[in-house]
């Protein structure tokens, strides 16, 4: 399409977006469908808009990211982690000991997008072990999207796979909407973060990262499963969404464990 390359190459300059990473036929569906709508024809006239009207840009952005989720998606999945997986996670991080003492379970919600699933992971991990205190790391490329997850208000509708008696214990309802209580709130550490350039943490027991590596292109995942790979402790486990199986997971070293849930191997 005419004025894409430039587009892309602008984009990555200006946002440090790499729209290389992403399959290109979704992507291109997706602007055109966000241009047409703002009645801009080409690629030279949006990015003169993108540049011009932050509206624009915000629009442009939340398109490209999909910051739509929710409470607990998959709940049965949510539960299969809680019920196969934290316990042995819990145990082998309990039973470590580094330099500063017995090591504190390290999780990471990767592409959190506006929070929804690293409340629900701290959630599930302040209800399993109440005693402790286990924090989330949760990041995003959306900076906006990260502004909302700090606020933690949500529409009722996307606390639906939220059980009653844990929405009573860690939101406070206003009207249709529902504010993550400060004593979770606090326990969810979100920052900006690139999985395609930004370096990545490492001795993770458990990372989550669902419904997002579906947008990239084969290159793309392959450099990502590899650092998620790296990122993991071994034993350490990935969660990753229901439409993101992987393939030969023994490239990477893991190994499939249940749906959607992969492990690193311990050798």
């Amino acid at each position: 399409m005419q004025g894409w390359s430039e587009f892309k190459a602008v984009i990555l300059k200006r946002t440090g977006i790499d729209l290389n990473a992403y399959k290109e036929r979704q992507m291109l569906r997706r602007l055109t469908s966000l241009m047409a709508s703002r009645g801009v024809e080409d690629f030279g006239s949006y990015l003169r808009l993108l540049s011009q009207d932050p509206k624009a840009l915000r629009e442009f952005m939340e398109r490209l990211t999909i910051n739509v989720s929710e409470f607990f998606r998959n709940p049965e999945r949510f539960q299969e982690l809680r019920e196969r997986f934290l316990p042995k996670l819990l145990k082998d991080a309990s039973g470590a000991v580094g330099d500063r003492g017995v090591r504190q379970l390290r999780t990471w919600s990767a592409g959190c997008a506006a929070g929804e699933e690293a409340y629900s992971l701290a959630i599930l991990l302040a209800d399993t072990v109440p005693g402790q205190r286990l924090p989330v790391l949760a990041t995003d490329l959306d900076a906006d999207a990260l502004k909302e997850a700090a606020i933690g208000r949500y529409p009722a509708a996307r606390l639906k796979n939220v059980p009653p008696h844990l929405q009573k214990r860690y939101f406070e309802q206003d009207g249709d909407f529902f504010t993550v209580r400060p004593e979770l709130r606090d326990r969810v550490r979100f920052r900006r973060h690139d999985l395609l350039r930004d370096p990545y943490e490492g001795d993770f027991d458990l990372i989550l990262c669902r419904n997002v590596v579906i947008y990239f292109t084969e290159e793309a995942k392959d450099l990502l499963y590899k650092r998620f790979a790296a990122a993991l402790r071994p034993g350490g486990i990935l969660f990753t969404g229901a439409t993101e199986q992987i393939f030969q997971p023994q490239r990477y070293g893991l190994q499939l464990v249940a749906p959607f849930f992969y492990q690193r191997s311990s050798l």
